[in-house]
């Protein structure tokens, strides 16, 4: 089994000899973290940024910075219950 230093190693090289420029690589590395941490969490912006180490201001930030769109977080639904049947 293949490392993580290893994958992140083949990954640099792939994105240099791609002519990724760092400013590239790691806008495409933090607005993906963001989008699975926000996948993760439905939404949830505080639980994304603990996720993902980082102040949930920073996040907002980050958000705006790279135009990505969030749904809303999802509530959970009230459980129903069923009426008692009272004969």
């Amino acid at each position: 089994m293949q490392s993580i230093h290893q994958s992140f190693e083949r990954l640099v090289d792939h994105l240099m000899d791609g002519g990724f420029f760092l400013e590239e690589a790691v806008e495409l590395l933090e607005r993906t973290l963001i989008t699975r941490a926000l996948a993760r969490t439905k939404g949830n912006c505080s639980a994304a940024s603990k996720l993902l180490g980082i102040h949930r201001n920073t996040l907002q930030k980050k958000l705006i910075e790279f135009k990505v769109e969030r749904k809303p977080p999802q509530k959970a639904k009230p459980a129903t219950r069923k009426a008692a049947s009272g004969s």
